[in-house]
């Protein structure tokens, strides 16, 4: 048991790293994006607000809501 509990522990350790590393490629995707959209200047500027969003959670820490909201920007953006 204590050797199960070792495993889950090290394993959610490892995870956090692994998760962090997604944020940077989505606001990469949305700077791309963000050069041949065709969106108007509304739904660029929400998108905007969100990868600004995006990339405040992902530097706090918070990479599931960094996620979340750089996903609805790339919504938006239909990406």
């Amino acid at each position: 048991m204590k050797k199960l509990i070792i495993a889950a522990a090290l394993s959610f350790a490892l995870a956090g790293p692994a998760l962090a590393g997604q944020c940077p490629m989505l606001m990469g995707k949305i700077d791309e994006a963000m050069k041949t959209t065709t969106a108007d200047e509304a739904t660029k500027a929400k998108a905007m607000e969100l990868y600004t969003k995006g990339k405040a959670e992902h530097e706090a820490g918070d990479h599931a809501a960094s996620e979340a909201s750089l996903g609805e920007a790339m919504k938006l953006l239909g990406i």
